[in-house]
């Protein structure tokens, strides 16, 4: 059985899945270990909770690599988690692993987002510094904006709150030197948007499609021991 934690990052995801595998809501802790205890042979992260839950525990990823499943990461938390278990077995994909994995980005809240519940399809509602970052870069390579003048609005975008950062937002803040049509130019650049996290989670979809639905037989070369926190997850009810 295949599993994909994956939500704003990819709203269709349930279309583009199809059968190929399982498609569950962004990951909490815990959510990894449930995954293995079901059954699951491939899992892929790309979305997580982090603000009003505790996040996916590195634990429960360093469990399911013991377990011979494979673990897949991008995009977003899943980044995150396959820059930080790397060592481990754990798989990262895309653009944003590779910048995390490289020590360029190490803030968490560069790939955070507001975005709308699941009943409303996830809709974002504010932009990833990360895809603030892409733009900026395929702008600038194409000639259409001044360098300057990317780097003062990339600058104001990292000054500015993930629930509150909007391309009107990001336009208002930023020490541009030609005052020209802001409300054009944030326009211009949600039309002209690279969703990097989006390419990225993409790619990690084709690679758990790629792999066997079976574990791996060979074991990691580390033991996994148990601690007194694992042993009380372990404990937790079902959900």
């Amino acid at each position: 059985m295949k599993i994909v934690f994956v939500g704003p990052t990819v709203p269709d995801a349930r279309e583009r899945a199809g059968v190929a595998f399982a498609v569950r809501p962004p990951a909490m802790q815990g959510d990894i270990l449930r995954a293995v205890r079901a059954g699951a042979t491939i899992i892929g992260l790309v979305d997580g909770n982090f603000e009003h839950v505790a996040p996916v525990w590195h634990k429960e990823i360093l469990f399911a690599l013991s377990q011979g499943v494979r673990v897949f990461g991008a995009a977003s938390m899943g980044a995150l988690r396959a820059a930080e278990c790397a060592a481990f077995g754990m798989v990262g994909i895309g653009e944003i692993y590779r910048q995390y994995a490289a020590g360029e980005l190490a803030d968490d809240s560069d790939v955070a987002l507001l975005h709308a519940p699941t009943e409303l399809g996830y809709a974002p509602l504010t932009v990833p510094l990360v895809n603030v970052r892409a733009t900026l870069a395929r702008l600038r390579h194409a000639g259409s904006i001044k360098s300057a003048d990317a780097a003062r609005i990339e600058a104001a975008a990292g000054r500015i709150f993930y629930k509150r950062r909007t391309w009107a937002a990001i336009v208002a803040e930023a020490d541009l030197r030609a005052d020209g049509d802001r409300a054009a130019l944030a326009a211009r650049l949600q039309q002209e948007i690279v969703d990097q996290k989006r390419a990225d989670a993409l790619a990690l979809f084709d690679a758990v499609r790629a792999q066997p639905d079976e574990r791996r037989r060979e074991r990691p070369g580390w033991a996994f021991n148990s601690t007194s926190m694992w042993k009380v997850l372990l404990n937790q009810p079902e959900t």
